[in-house]
């Protein structure tokens, strides 16, 4: 069976480290979320249940049916919208659910209509490679500047992952992992004080529809989602070759509108629940993504399915696994992040400046994104490819190449 074939112990690693990473990284700020709603122990419980679910099954199905690594996450800085909005406006939880289905719909509306494809269709790929290096780069120095606090972690992972990319490159992630596991256990860095077992319940809560919530929750939950998740996440799929462009890693690449309209869809069906946004993945996409997952671009799917599964499993065991995941320290995350993606970050910066045309607007674009820069609500992402969108239209228009089709 193909499955099995497919399978490996460094496509499982990726999807691991993809979920050690994506969840730890920013599930206080979707608990910050709930309780701005005035979430309780279950409503927060059912909240995971909704995202477990939603994430794992429209990462995990997609991919086995593709054949290629689709990747799908709850929307980080939708997340902290919703926290900081919840607790100014004093929103109910009805209120909340009724503004995801809103932006739900309006997700779909872009999946369905293909405009948001199409515009990204027109990005050249050193301006999409230029934004993941400026995406992941963050996580790369927050590796290193872990060893401010955890130096003997850091460097024990470090010398790790060198050793292993000289002696055994397809295990040189899952053997950083382990050495930091190990580390962190023998410690005492590893608190599993907060692992209980428990089975999580979803909570249904009927939506309210106010034309408050709409603009203070739906729209701006829509904008950051669109701009600093789904944007960089088509740059991710485009910049390692699965976008279906001449050279593609298998078959047509993904359909970036299809998946789009499922994250709407499934996000409109658990809302109720408390899915509150489903989207491409940026960061964990990298990590199944990459040569770490597979040096074989065909092989790299079961990374995501793996990452799928496990998310089905947060999602039914949501109290017991939260627990486990979060028991890990934030330096040892920090650095298996930063580590994992170097491959990908350097591969993305080659792409970003090989070609002189737009080598300048791919830097600005990059710097820009690296910048963090929060304008409006709205994420570095966006601004950097509008900032290196803006530059090479300064330095390109009204010359004869200028209207050759784009690198993407």
């Amino acid at each position: 069976m193909r499955l099995f074939k497919d399978l490996s112990l460094s496509a499982l690693s990726a999807g691991f480290v993809a979920v050690l990473v994506g969840f730890t990284s920013s599930v206080a700020i979707v608990f910050q979320a709930a309780l701005a709603f005035g979430a309780g122990p279950e409503l927060v419980s059912s909240w995971m249940w909704a995202l477990g679910l939603g994430m794992g099954l429209c990462t995990a199905l997609p991919s086995l049916w593709l054949r290629q690594p689709v990747m799908v996450a709850w929307s980080t800085p939708g997340a902290a919208v919703l926290a900081t909005a919840g607790l100014a406006g004093g929103f109910s939880m009805a209120e909340a659910v009724g503004s995801f289905m809103l932006c739900a719909a309006l997700i779909t509306l872009c999946g369905v209509t293909g405009w948001f494809e199409r515009v990204m269709n027109r990005l050249p790929l050193a301006i999409a490679s230029g934004l993941l290096a400026g995406v992941l780069a963050r996580f790369g120095m927050q590796a290193f500047a872990a060893a401010q606090t955890s130096l003997p972690l850091v460097l024990l992972m470090l010398a790790s992952y060198l050793l292993g990319k000289r002696f055994a490159p397809r295990y040189a992630v899952p053997l950083t992992l382990l050495a930091g596991v190990i580390h962190a256990t023998a410690t005492g860095g590893f608190n599993g004080a907060g692992i209980h077992f428990g089975l999580a319940r979803p909570v249904f809560t009927a939506p309210l529809f106010t034309f408050g919530a709409a603009i203070s929750l739906a729209l701006p939950l829509f904008v950051v989602t669109m701009a600093s998740q789904n944007l960089p996440g088509v740059a991710v799929i485009r910049a390692t070759g699965y976008g279906g462009a001449p050279g593609a890693a298998a078959g047509a690449g993904i359909p970036i509108s299809k998946i789009i309209s499922l994250t709407g869809l499934a996000t409109l069906v658990l809302a109720p629940f408390g899915a509150f946004a489903l989207n491409l993945s940026a960061i964990t996409a990298a990590i199944c993504m990459g040569r770490e997952a597979h040096p074989d671009p065909d092989r790299r799917y079961m990374a995501a399915v793996a990452c799928g599964l496990i998310y089905v499993l947060i999602g039914l065991f949501g109290t017991a696994i939260t627990g486990a995941l979060t028991a890990f320290p934030k330096e040892l995350i920090a650095a298996i992040a930063g580590l994992a993606l170097i491959g990908t970050i350097g591969a993305s910066l080659a792409t970003a400046v090989r070609d002189e045309l737009h080598r300048e607007a791919a830097i600005i674009t990059f710097l820009v994104t690296l910048s963090g820069v929060v304008i409006g609500g709205v994420g570095s992402a966006f601004w950097g490819v509008l900032a290196g969108a803006l530059a090479l239209f300064v330095q390109q228009y009204g010359k004869s190449h200028f209207s050759k089709p784009p690198l993407a």
